[in-house]
């Protein structure tokens, strides 16, 4: 079986998705960072304690992993595909940049 096909996604199309209703978006910063701010709609799954069990993708949905900047949130979708538990019929998607090429981009932000 061939790993899972991870793929980088600009802040514009996985903001679309979102507002389609499309993917999941899992937040792998820490509980302080999301405190913080976060993107409406995000999950928290901070990579300090990432189980790949904890993943839950909706048939039909797309996966999408971020973080701050874009590097933990690779970290979390390697995790994920090295665990076997990845779906083997859609690549992972990661949000290029990050948090903070989100915000750059003018999406939506919660604060506190």
């Amino acid at each position: 079986m061939s790993a899972p096909d991870i793929r980088i996604e600009t802040p514009a199309t996985i903001h679309d998705w979102m507002v389609r209703g499309e993917a999941v978006l899992i937040d792998v910063r820490e509980p302080q960072e999301w405190a913080q701010a976060r993107i409406p709609g995000a999950v928290l799954l901070p990579l300090s304690s990432f189980n790949a069990a904890l993943v839950e993708v909706p048939p039909g949905k797309k996966l999408v992993f971020h973080c701050r900047s874009g590097v933990r949130c690779g970290a979390a979708a390697e995790l994920l595909a090295a665990s076997g538990l990845a779906p083997r019929d859609a690549p992972i998607h990661r949000l290029g940049g990050g948090i903070l090429a989100w915000a750059q981009a003018g999406l939506p932000i919660e604060q506190g």
